[in-house]
């Protein structure tokens, strides 16, 4: 399989001959890859604008890799983690794939098994990169709505047809038909399905019934 475009592997490891060993493991198949010593050295360096994915040895002096994968999510990173680790430890191992971890393997680990972590760990994190740039296209996108077409655009994700809404926002029909063609104009939609999606991809809720009008600061949840 071709490895993503501008893809790169981390390795975080106080080892230095575990870490030339997946140097050539990582470069016989093809990935880009930097090597650390540490996860406080890693953290130095600015995020990688592509996928990516971090190997990591759970147990380093210093930070762990296990404090580093709670850091890296504070800081809402997108790295896709692999741990390694000698020491089997069930409840840690359990920890780091709640937390979202691609795999957990234990030293000595299998070359071809590795490498398909790290295969896995690249496409998540292409598909995490994805849905992360529809999301911010999104909200990008309703941003341009004023505070009253949004209040109408969560009336119409709900299936409510434009009486329904002019009743429950005590207005006009004729005035909800024009919010409405706004809203749709401004996204450049055509279709309700196609708002249900672009709002899905933002976040956004439907509206409550008894849901009065909104500010802009409340437009959107943040992520």
């Amino acid at each position: 399989m071709t490895n993503p475009a501008n893809s790169l592997v981390f390795a975080i490891d106080d080892d230095a001959s575990v870490r030339k060993g997946l140097a050539r493991l990582l470069r016989s198949d093809g990935y880009k890859s930097e090597f650390f010593e540490s996860a406080s050295d890693f953290l130095t360096r600015p995020p990688h604008s592509g996928p990516s994915c971090v190997i990591v040895d759970v147990q380093m002096p210093g930070l762990n890799g296990i404090e580093l994968q709670e850091d890296l999510i504070r800081r809402r990173r997108e790295e896709q983690l692999v741990f390694l680790t000698g020491h089997g430890d069930i409840p840690m191992c359990a920890q780091a794939m709640k937390a979202g971890a691609v795999d957990f393997l234990r030293k000595p680990f299998r070359a071809d098994k590795l490498l398909q972590c790290v295969q896995n760990a690249l496409l998540r994190s292409v598909e995490r990169r994805r849905r992360t740039a529809e999301k911010n296209e999104a909200r990008r996108l309703l941003d341009l709505l004023t505070p009253r077409e949004f209040e109408v655009m969560q009336l119409v994700i709900t299936g409510m047809l434009n009486k329904q809404i002019a009743a429950e926002l005590r207005t006009a029909e004729k005035t909800i038909k024009v919010h409405r063609g706004r809203v749709m104009q401004k996204l450049g939609l055509t279709s309700v399905p196609d708002l249900v999606r672009l709002s899905q991809s933002a976040g956004v809720v439907p509206a409550r019934f008894d849901m009065g009008p909104k500010s802009t600061s409340q437009q959107q949840p943040r992520a």
